[in-house]
């Protein structure tokens, strides 16, 4: 059975499911996994969600294959069997997921679009990663690619390739190159945004499906009622 839909239930945004994966479009603010805090993580609130979907007894099998940054909005998807999992698990180590994001930042870029190649080195007590132009010791190397798709007044949106997964690795790029995004304090902002979330939103998932074999390709809707993101809502 397979099940392609665009819908919401209890604030939950499904944008794809099926027998073996659900791709969710994630609210800024949204923790993937439990952490020290004692908010209820979007795993377990799939998890609801399936249980109650399908009329499912007992414990719900549900496999975090990747996170986003509590902040950070947009496309993230989940394993529904060990089976998916593995595979999708083997699939990122193989770097075979394509990511797209979106990000407002400020100031503008010197350059309408860059290729970005630093060593990423993280601070785990701050929990921030800092950007070198040379390797550091214990640093990891961080690439993406960005493209200017819009100029606002105060604000530009960028598109955002990443080619490797670094922890902070846009916010980090980014803001090395003196472009904050909006409302990221830890990375330069000069202020947070009311929902205490920043403007940086996976935009696009593309990979091949785990069982199927098939191209899968997601696309995540920016977060409403953000007037900034209303400016760019497709």
């Amino acid at each position: 059975m397979i099940i392609k839909e665009h819908s919401t239930v209890d604030n939950l945004e499904v944008l794809y499911i099926d027998n073996h994966i659900i791709a969710i479009n994630k609210r800024s603010g949204d923790i993937v996994q439990g952490d020290k805090t004692s908010d209820i993580p979007l795993s377990e609130i799939v998890k609801g969600y399936l249980a109650k979907r399908f009329n499912k007894p007992g414990n719900v099998f549900l496999g975090v294959v990747h996170r986003l940054d509590r902040p950070t909005s947009g496309v993230i998807i989940f394993a529904r069997t060990s089976k998916a999992l593995t595979r999708l698990n083997k699939a990122l180590v193989d770097r075979s997921f394509e990511k797209t994001y979106w990000a407002m930042v400020h100031p503008f870029p010197d350059n309408p679009s860059a290729r970005l190649v630093h060593y990423l080195k993280r601070n785990s007590r701050q929990n921030k990663s800092y950007a070198h132009l040379k390797p550091v010791p214990d640093s990891k190397q961080a690439i993406l690619e960005y493209q200017l798709l819009l100029k606002l007044q105060k604000y530009a949106l960028l598109e955002i390739q990443l080619h490797t997964g670094r922890h902070h690795q846009i916010r980090a790029q980014l803001a090395k190159i003196g472009c904050t995004i909006k409302g990221d304090l830890k990375y330069g902002a000069q202020r947070s945004n009311q929902n205490g979330g920043i403007h940086l939103h996976a935009r696009v998932l593309h990979f091949i499906h785990p069982v199927k074999k098939t191209p899968i390709t997601i696309t995540a809707p920016v977060p409403k009622n953000d007037s900034l993101w209303d400016v760019v809502r497709l």
